[in-house]
């Protein structure tokens, strides 16, 4: 699906099928307890916090421990079977979609997918930028607003457009994990 004359959103990441298959072709111990974590990480476009994979895996087994959850999401990072994606604002989210892409963030919700961009391969850091750093790579995050957020502006401005007051009045400015204006 295309987003964009340069994004391409990605359809087909790893599900937790390649990760379990991945984690069995290196003979990790698959306890019951990694098994409900890695199967919490399915699906696409999966960037979870560690509380949302805990939250998750107590609700498949409720006698897994928030340490089991988190020394699990560590040796998967150590072992390069997740990526840590780390936004500006907010916690840690893990990625099991270790194949080379980028991201597209939601400003209001957090919504956060996978995306290709073409010609980041063309992508120069000048000597001079460098200052000795070894590049290593790039990492890069889109910001938008998806349309599940964008649906909400457009009621409130057509609403304002005619005269009438909003149903939500801060709809259009609201953020996430911001406090709510006194009414």
């Amino acid at each position: 699906m295309t987003t964009g004359p340069e994004t391409t959103m990605r359809t087909s990441p790893p599900t937790t099928g390649d990760l379990l298959e991945r984690l069995r072709a290196r003979r990790w111990r698959l306890t019951p307890q990694r098994r409900v974590v890695a199967e919490v990480l399915r699906g696409e476009h999966v960037h979870f916090t560690a509380e949302e994979v805990r939250r998750r895996a107590v609700a498949v087994m409720p006698e897994i421990s928030q340490a089991t959850v988190y020394n699990t999401l560590n040796d998967l990072v150590a072992m390069g079977e997740l990526r840590v994606v780390s936004l500006e604002r907010g916690p840690l989210r893990y990625d099991p979609n270790i194949e080379p892409h980028d991201h597209l963030r939601c400003v209001s919700c957090g919504r956060l997918v996978d995306v290709d961009v073409a010609g980041k391969d063309r992508l120069v850091l000048g000597e001079a930028d460098r200052h000795g750093f070894a590049v290593l790579g790039v990492d890069l995050t889109f910001r938008g607003v998806c349309p599940a957020c964008r649906e909400p502006r457009r009621q409130a401005h057509r609403a304002r457009r005619r005269g009438a007051p909003a149903a939500d009045p801060g709809a259009d400015r609201a953020v996430p994990g911001s406090p709510t204006p006194p009414a």
